[in-house]
């Protein structure tokens, strides 16, 4: 069923980590390859479908640009025409905007414009004084929405998205108000113990942003981090109360997609210019908290680290539903930008895809 599968995948490996371990291989520079060439076997062969774009570059050079023909679908409507895509064609993150909304905090928190990882949840929202004096709220911190470890109630797997309820992020959205619902979630857990996937998390850390800036999140991105990197066209989602959809709501052009992996491989630089701390870049994407097998949550981004045949198989990146993949593979110097319209595949597929397009067409390249 595809309820099971996108719960196995977002559950037990993280949001769509991968399923089962992809060997990177040993070799550590691309030989002049036909990408192109091996794209077209594997879509022939059945391995990779529904591929809306494909990026990839090393030392900061991009290497390979691929774009497909699908649905051009857009979260806040999920609907779309069909679209030859490109470069100047803005495409869905998903659960990408996670990430990217790790970005632009970490460049609010530089310019003292928000709460530090260490400072009190509840001390942030004083209009929700009542909630803050019940037991245990006390506990909660920054840091634990950054990593997602709050210990609140909450699942937005087991129901599908939609208009069931029972799906906290629906209910979230229905909620009168989405903040006093997300901070008077049941405590159900230690923080800082346990991840659970979590929207609220996102949401919460973007009206942090703006409380501090006293910009919405989708104007102070812009200003702060896609227009110093020159970033095309881009959208963000608007919820029904006016509030964006932080979590899953971005759209971008695949080309700043990729930039994006970049930026982060680069410890926060961008062509000479420092535009998010590199100090803040490496606590995003260390591991803060295990989520199974060789994967851990850092602060709303993913780690893959294993070691297999005495190699270290490591990168880091960000995740999205649909098959939207930002991979970092930092001993390759090596950045992959997916985009995929898989949305109403199961989860386990949409991964499978990703999974063929590495091992079937970029890691062939590697010499």
């Amino acid at each position: 069923m595809t309820i099971l599968d996108r719960r196995h995948l977002l559950t037990v490996l993280g949001s769509g980590l991968v399923t089962a371990p992809f060997i990177i291989p040993a070799r550590r520079a691309f030989a002049a390859g036909d990408f192109q060439q091996r794209l077209a076997a594997a879509e022939q062969s059945g391995k990779v479908s529904g591929l809306d774009a494909l990026l990839v570059s090393q030392h900061g050079k991009l290497l390979f640009e691929h774009y497909g023909r699908g649905v051009n679908e857009d979260i806040s409507r999920n609907t779309g025409d069909i679209v030859t895509f490109g470069p100047e064609v803005l495409h869905d993150l998903r659960s990408v905007s996670k990430s990217v909304v790790a970005l632009v905090y970490g460049i609010a928190l530089a310019q003292g414009k928000v709460p530090p990882p260490e400072a009190k949840l509840y001390e942030q929202f004083p209009d929700y004084a009542d909630l803050a004096k019940q037991p245990g709220r006390d506990k909660i911190t920054i840091a634990h929405v950054l990593s997602m470890t709050m210990g609140l109630e909450w699942d937005e797997l087991t129901v599908p998205y939609g208009r069931d309820l029972r799906n906290s992020e629906i209910a979230m959205e229905a909620a009168p108000d989405r903040f006093r619902f997300i901070l008077g979630l049941p405590i159900v857990g230690e923080p800082g113990v346990k991840w659970t996937y979590c929207g609220a998390a996102t949401a919460i850390l973007g009206r942090l942003i703006f409380k501090g800036t006293g910009e919405k999140l989708p104007a102070y991105a812009r200003r702060v981090l896609f227009d110093p990197m020159d970033f095309g066209p881009s959208e963000w989602a608007i919820s029904a109360d006016g509030e964006p959809r932080a979590a899953s709501g971005c759209r971008l052009l695949p080309r700043d997609m990729l930039k994006l992996g970049q930026l982060a491989l680069a410890g926060g630089a961008w062509q000479g210019k420092q535009i998010v701390a590199a100090d803040w870049v490496k606590h995003i994407t260390a591991p803060v908290v295990h989520i199974g097998g060789p994967r851990s949550y850092g602060y709303h981004w993913y780690i893959y680290d294993d070691m297999v045949d005495g190699r270290r198989q490591y990168w880091f990146g960000g995740i999205g539903w649909g098959g939207q993949k930002l991979y970092v593979f930092p001993g390759f110097d090596l950045v992959v930008a997916m985009n995929c319209g898989n949305y109403r595949k199961p989860g386990i597929e949409q991964n499978r895809v990703n999974v063929a397009v590495l091992t079937e067409v970029v890691f062939p390249g590697l010499t």
